[in-house]
């Protein structure tokens, strides 16, 4: 467990205390945990009260775990928003919001295994699945994804799967350039693109086949 550090002088505003407080937990969850006492002491370091805890972390470790993956989302955002996705092919730009993602998390892997861990626990299952959703949003926006029909959610849930099965892989890879994660989203994201293409061949061959109402009207006739 790392030393306790002194505490700091409390910043000036929410943001930036909500901000103080998680950098200040993350030195500690990935040897404890997102636990209350993470949090008290991190706040503690960060000069916040009680009354600050209460404000900005209102269910406790919870929050923390929100808070964690909201800092990575605004990082993302930034981050996808530098690059030239436009020129790319759509499972070029899926495979670099992924990596963008793992990047982010990174200095952080511990922690992020932590908060996985934390999210998969059946009470936290519904924060898991929130959290996991804005993620893949946030890919699909910078994706250039303007659908808002069915597909809009089907897209997500799609991304949701190739992510969350990268984010395992990654969790396990101990190689030093990470390959064995990257050829997995790679593949993942392969078979998701055999998939669509399959979708689209058997909706195209559809178009010739009768629809339920000649079916049902030609067995009318016949009677």
């Amino acid at each position: 467990m790392p030393a306790k550090a002194k505490a700091k002088a409390k910043p000036k505003n929410d943001d930036a205390l909500k901000a103080a407080i998680l950098e200040a937990a993350l030195a500690h969850v990935a040897f404890d945990g997102f636990t209350d006492t993470v949090l008290k002491n991190a706040a503690k370091e960060a000069g916040a009260n009680a009354g600050d805890i209460a404000r900005l972390f209102p269910d406790g470790p919870l929050s923390l775990v929100e808070a964690f993956s909201a800092d990575a989302d605004a990082r993302l955002e930034a981050v996808l928003a530098k690059k030239k996705l436009g020129g790319m092919k759509i499972r070029e730009r899926i495979r670099e919001a992924v990596l963008a993602r793992l990047e982010i998390l990174r200095p952080q892997k511990e922690a992020a295994r932590r908060a996985a861990a934390f999210l998969t626990l059946p009470p936290h299952a519904a924060l898991g699945a929130k959290l996991l959703y804005r993620t893949v949003d946030i890919m699909w926006r910078a994706a250039g994804d303007t659908s808002t029909d069915f597909n809009f959610y089907s897209k997500r849930a799609i991304l949701a799967g190739v992510y969350s099965a990268t984010l395992m892989r990654w969790f396990t890879d101990q190689s030093g350039d990470e390959t064995s994660t990257r050829d997995f989203l790679a593949n993942r994201i392969e078979d998701v693109m055999r998939f669509e293409k399959l979708k689209a061949q058997v909706k195209e061959r559809a178009k010739h086949l009768p629809s339920l109402g000649d079916v049902l009207g030609a067995f009318a006739r016949g009677r």
